[in-house]
């Protein structure tokens, strides 16, 4: 866990949160500055700064983080109507928070 790390904090329950999804290695929660009706963040509870820190040994959590998605997306009713899924990387990609996470974004009326 990375000290100052925000999303460290939130998925260790050291900032109050709440989480709409927790298992040994991930937790999903609502953006605080949703892009759409339906924007989630998926992130793993152990730091890992960016994509371009994955290692090979890194695999299962982002199969799972994506799995995790596709469950999220079909409690939150989207699943059917659409989503993206996103990985902002590095500052130039967009990146804010600098610890993985991925974005489930939906729930726009057709």
């Amino acid at each position: 866990m990375e000290k100052d790390c925000l999303f460290c904090k939130i998925s260790h329950g050291q900032m109050k949160t709440d989480l709409l999804f927790e298992n040994d290695h991930l937790v999903v929660f609502r953006d605080i500055n949703p892009h759409a009706p339906v924007h989630l963040l998926i992130v793993p509870k152990r730091h890992i700064r960016s994509i371009n820190d994955l290692t090979e040994s890194d695999n299962r959590i982002l199969a799972e983080m994506i799995m995790t998605a596709r469950q999220m997306a079909k409690k939150e009713k989207v699943n059917v109507s659409g989503y993206k899924l996103l990985f902002n990387v590095e500052k130039g990609g967009g990146q804010v928070i600098f610890h993985l996470h991925l974005h489930l974004i939906g729930g726009w009326d057709k």
